[in-house]
């Protein structure tokens, strides 16, 4: 009997209102695949790991921000997406405070909030998931 491989991430959209403008936290990869391209924060989910403590764990691990609400975006899973291995994402998306500060740690090289209307390449689909996250959840304030 064929096992199949495949291995579950989670992936982080979190975003903050500041005046007039709406940012999103993005990190910049510290190693392969991608490395030093800007991602949403997120991870491995270790195994008997509910999915949205994972994705809590892994923003903390990388950002040092905790939340306690996450909405699940969704899931992504087209083959090849992470060039490591077949990968399924489970995207989240959460809000913080306007003064919340994230500080790069364990893989993440840098943590950095981008205005919406002015974001950078991204690794892996991030892009796909930053669109689906901010249709289904952004409000203006």
């Amino acid at each position: 009997m064929y096992i199949s491989k495949i291995f579950v991430t989670v992936d982080i959209l979190i975003s903050k209102a500041n005046f007039d403008k709406t940012e999103i936290l993005l990190i910049k990869r510290k190693n392969e695949p991608y490395k030093d391209f800007w991602a949403l924060p997120g991870g491995f989910v270790d195994e008997d790991e509910d999915l949205e403590t994972a994705a809590k764990r892994e923003l903390f691990e990388e950002t040092t921000i905790r939340i306690d609400s996450l909405k699940q975006i969704g899931a992504y899973g087209t083959p090849n997406r992470d060039p490591r291995s077949h990968v399924v994402s489970i995207a989240f998306f959460g809000e913080v405070e306007s003064r919340t500060e994230a500080k790069a740690a364990d893989d993440a090289k840098e943590a950095k909030w981008f205005d919406i209307s002015n974001l950078p390449p991204t690794a892996f689909d991030h892009s796909e998931i930053i669109k689906d996250g901010l249709q289904k959840f952004y409000i203006k304030k």
